[in-house]
C-alpha cells in the first residue's frame, strides 16, 4: 500500500539515486515539468538506463504530455523495461488517450493526471477507459490555472470529483497532489488532514522532508486503531448490524472500513 510518492527530476540521476533511499514508498522520475527542453533526451536515456534493472523501491515515470514533441518517444523508450513499475500520464482529458497508451505499452500500469476542467469533467470515463489504468490524480497547479482559482475552496469540488470517480470505477483512492512549499510542514500537515477527510489516500512529495509528515497524516492513530479493533471483534462475536455498548452502530460497511484501517495500520515498511 503506497502512501508516499517522491518526485525526482529525470535529468539528475544522482538525485534519483538519493530519492530511492529516502524512505518513500515509491519514486516518480519526472521527465516533464522538472526537465528543461534542452535536456529531455538526456533525461529519457538516463531513466531508461536506470530501469533496465529493478530498483530497490517501485519507480514510476511521469512522461511528457502525449501531444508534446517528446511524449511518444518517452513511451517507446520505457515500454517493457524490467524496472518500470508504472507510467504517469499528464494532461489527460479523454479516455481515448488511455486506450492509445495501453495499446503501445504492453500492459504496464498507467496513472492518469487530470489537469484541466475537461479532464475533471470526464474523470469517470477516463477511470474506466482500460484495465491497465490503475489510478487517477489531480495536477493541481495546471488545474488552478485552467479554472482561474487561487483559494483552496475552489478545488474542493474537483478533489471530491476525482475521489468519487476513482472509487466508482473500482480504483484505489487517489493520492493528493504535491504541496509546493517544502518549508511549511505545518501547512502541509493541515492540507493532508483536509485531503484525508475528502477521501484521498497518501500524497506525492517534492522533497524528502515532506515524507514523514504525509505518512503521519495518513496512517491511523492509536485511537482509530483501537476503535477499529473493537468493531472487528464485536462483528466476529455477533455478525450483522448491532449497537456497541458505547452507542456506536455498526453494520457491514462500518466493519469493512475498520478492516481497511487495520490493514493500513499494519502495512509493511
Amino acid at each position: 500500500m503506497i502512501l508516499t510518492w517522491l518526485y525526482a527530476p529525470g535529468d539528475r540521476p544522482e538525485v534519483v539515486a538519493k530519492a530511492l533511499s529516502r524512505g518513500a514508498d515509491a519514486v516518480i522520475v519526472d521527465l516533464e515539468d522538472a526537465v528543461a527542453v534542452s535536456r529531455k533526451e538526456y533525461a529519457r536515456a538516463a531513466t531508461a538506463e536506470l530501469l533496465t534493472e529493478r530498483p530497490p523501491v517501485p519507480v514510476h515515470v511521469r512522461v511528457n504530455a502525449l501531444d508534446s514533441p517528446w511524449g511518444g518517444a518517452d513511451l517507446t523508450a520505457l515500454a517493457g523495461l524490467r524496472g518500470l513499475a508504472g507510467l504517469r500520464l499528464p494532461k489527460i482529458s479523454a479516455p481515448e488517450q488511455i486506450t492509445a497508451v495501453a495499446d503501445r505499452t504492453g500492459g504496464v500500469g498507467l496513472h492518469a493526471l487530470l489537469e484541466s476542467a475537461l479532464g475533471v469533467e470526464r474523470a469517470y470515463e477516463i477511470a474506466r477507459a482500460h484495465p491497465a489504468l490503475h489510478g487517477l490524480s489531480l495536477g493541481e497547479a495546471d488545474l488552478r490555472a485552467d479554472l482561474g482559482v487561487s483559494a483552496e475552496a475552489g478545488l474542493d469540488w474537483p478533489r471530491s470529483r476525482v475521489v468519487v470517480a476513482a472509487r466508482a470505477a473500482g480504483l484505489a483512492p487517489p493520492a493528493q497532489s504535491v504541496f509546493p512549499d517544502i518549508r511549511d510542514l505545518e501547512a502541509l500537515a493541515a492540507s493532508c488532514a483536509r485531503g484525508r477527510a475528502l477521501g484521498f489516500l497518501g500524497r506525492a512529495a517534492i522533497h524528502p522532508r515532506q515524507l514523514p509528515v504525509i505518512e503521519q497524516a495518513y496512517l491511523p492513530g492509536p485511537e482509530e486503531v483501537t476503535a477499529a479493533e473493537e468493531i472487528v471483534t464485536a462483528a466476529r462475536a455477533t455478525p450483522g448490524a448491532q449497537a456497541l455498548p458505547d452507542g456506536r452502530f455498526i453494520d457491514p460497511a462500518v466493519v469493512a472500513a475498520a478492516h481497511r484501517t487495520l490493514a493500513l495500520a499494519g502495512r509493511p515498511r
